[in-house]
């Protein structure tokens, strides 16, 4: 597939990605299909299922998207902060928006959209059918709602990796540390803490002491190469992919679901708006994806026989 061709020859990073013109199978695909039946009549023969997950998602929940119009922490947006180069310059800063959205993330919850996705991919396992779940979100919410073997793109709110020895570990303390407790206030006339280095989180291995950073994938950085060989091992194979609440503009994982259609597997899109992306599917449900979702992902009468 095409997603190693490019890896290999360049720094995979997160950026942007425009699909080509229509390429699955023959039918004219002036308007992508929102018949529910014909979905779910090829949901019921499929057996291998690539839920691709995006902020749509968890917006549902009330997660913030610093996206758009309003989209700011402070006066700056993610993409300001979410940068090596924004914590090189201001641990202290990039750690108060860090520890703000964890925060918030601790007094949200999974909605019905992540309780379906984890409902269907238990109950189409204990069939010997096989549902891979692979998220742009770092926020946890399908594991918190049951989801097993999430292949996260772009890391975890709730892991840390240490900036000397590497480290990598889950971390849900709360604050994370002594010294954020307290800030990361979103409001822009909230003044940066300017907390001293030594007292952001450090890493806790023998003799070591690093300065922690969020394990997430910021921009301008490469992606896990192992995830995404294993992203493109399940895409390769998959005989019907999912779209959940994704803006499909953000590169690698825009090219994922076209380059299935490529192949003429079935796409379907749910999501509250067209995307770049829509007209190279087959399906697309319009609607928030608490409520698309679970009609779609709800057990078929073939499975009761």
């Amino acid at each position: 597939m095409l997603i190693r061709h490019l890896y290999c020859r360049a720094t995979v990073t997160r950026g942007l990605f425009v699909p080509t013109k229509n390429t699955w199978g023959n039918q004219d695909m002036s308007r992508p299909s929102s018949d529910l039946a014909a979905f779910r009549d090829i949901f019921s023969k499929a057996k291998h299922v690539v839920i691709l997950t995006g902020a749509g998602v968890s917006a549902e929940s009330g997660v913030p998207t610093f996206r758009g119009a309003g989209g700011y922490w402070r006066k700056w947006q993610a993409k300001q902060l979410a940068t090596p180069e924004a914590f090189s310059r201001n641990p202290s800063r990039v750690w108060e928006f860090y520890h703000y959205r964890r925060e918030v993330m601790l007094t949200k919850t999974p909605n019905p959209a992540h309780q379906a996705i984890a409902e269907c991919q238990e109950r189409l396992c204990r069939k010997g059918r096989k549902v891979t779940l692979v998220t742009q979100n770092i926020d946890e919410l399908h594991r918190r709602a049951g989801s097993k073997d999430v292949l996260e793109l772009h890391g975890s709110l709730f892991k840390t990796r240490c900036m000397s020895c590497g480290h990598v570990s889950a971390n849900h303390k709360s604050p994370i540390c002594a010294a954020l407790e307290g800030k990361g206030a979103p409001d822009p006339n909230t003044d940066d803490a300017k907390i001293p280095v030594n007292d952001l989180p450090r890493c806790q291995e023998a003799d070591c002491r690093g300065l922690l950073r969020p394990a997430v994938v910021w921009f301008g950085e490469s992606l896990d190469s192992d995830i995404l060989q294993r992203v493109e091992e399940e895409l390769d194979s998959c005989d019907l992919c999912l779209v959940v609440g994704t803006s499909s503009i953000v590169y690698p994982a825009a090219m994922f679901a076209p380059q299935v259609a490529a192949r003429g597997v079935p796409v379907a899109e749910f999501n509250m708006e067209h995307t770049p992306a829509t007209m190279e599917f087959q399906f697309h449900f319009h609607g928030p994806c608490g409520t698309t979702l679970p009609a779609a992902l709800a057990p078929h009468l073939s499975e009761a026989k």
